[in-house]
């Protein structure tokens, strides 16, 4: 007797899982949804001018202030070859 009552409470717990997991999928999609309507794919043609992220660790600091105030990036640098999808040749001094 005690065995069905286990594999009822089993087999709820699944469909219930089951539920929740559809659910979290519904909501992720709906966020990516709204979250693509911001992003856009950045290119940047040669002789335009970028800025460079840095980002220095605690210990070193090369680039001004440390702290909230610390340099995030560093430019603008112009563009001399694109070598890659996503990367490119800066002219730095």
């Amino acid at each position: 007797m005690t065995e069905v009552i286990g594999t009822e409470i089993i087999t709820q717990t699944m469909e219930k899982v089951k539920i929740i997991r559809e659910h979290l999928k519904i909501a992720q999609d709906r966020q990516k949804k709204w979250a693509d309507l911001d992003r856009k794919p950045l290119e940047f043609e040669i002789r335009d001018k970028v800025f460079l992220k840095i980002s220095p660790t605690r210990e070193v600091i090369r680039f001004g202030n440390r702290g909230k105030l610390s340099l995030r990036f560093i430019g603008p640098f112009e563009i001399l070859k694109r070598v890659g999808t996503m990367s490119y040749r800066l002219a730095l001094p």
